[in-house]
């Protein structure tokens, strides 16, 4: 693929991807928040990669690990975008060991937005209320994240499923406002 097609094929890709999650934010209350989603993906740290190992098909981060053995652009963004679950990880005093930390509700709401987003934009016309669940459970046994975030994004992605997209931002709403009491 020339150089071009990569450029514009990553570009239109987290593009749109980035727009999905603003509507998805807005229905779940939180659209300032979504209006900053994933801007470090247009900083050259993680662009450049991304176009280097566009192919259209699955992450440049992939082509980006098979090549060098990690990714880069992957290891920038995780560390500047909260809505990511690896982000959330700290030394514990007690274990003396880095390990995972419960995200505040707002992350895990746009981890869900950004989750459903992304299933709408690589399935396309094939993209089912499932999907999202389904990609989540794939990788479900390799993920190192809090067990009550765990719990919290999956129990979003089978109401997604079950009841549906308005439910569940319905969902989300009231429990961001619950969280903003509590503050």
């Amino acid at each position: 693929m020339n150089f071009f097609k990569r450029l514009t094929g990553h570009f239109l890709t987290i593009t749109r991807h980035r727009h999905q999650v603003i509507k998805h934010c807005a229905k779940a209350g939180i659209l300032w928040q979504g209006l900053g989603h994933d801007l470090s993906k247009y900083s050259p740290s993680e662009f450049i990669p991304g176009v280097k190992y566009y192919s259209g098909q699955r992450s440049p981060n992939e082509g980006e690990r098979e090549k060098i053995g990690y990714s880069t652009a992957w290891m920038h963004h995780k560390g500047r975008n909260k809505h990511h679950f690896e982000y959330w990880s700290d030394y514990n005093l007690e274990t003396k060991r880095n390990e995972p930390v419960e995200m505040p509700y707002k992350y895990v709401a746009e981890m869900f937005c950004d989750r459903v987003a992304a299933s709408k934009i690589y399935n396309g016309k094939n993209y089912k209320p499932s999907a999202p669940l389904e990609y989540f459970e794939k990788r479900k046994p390799h993920r190192s994240i809090h067990f009550n975030t765990r719990n919290e994004i999956e129990k979003l992605l089978k109401m997604l499923e079950i009841k549906g997209e308005e439910e569940t931002f319905k969902y989300i709403r009231r429990r961001l406002k619950q969280k903003n009491k509590q503050i």
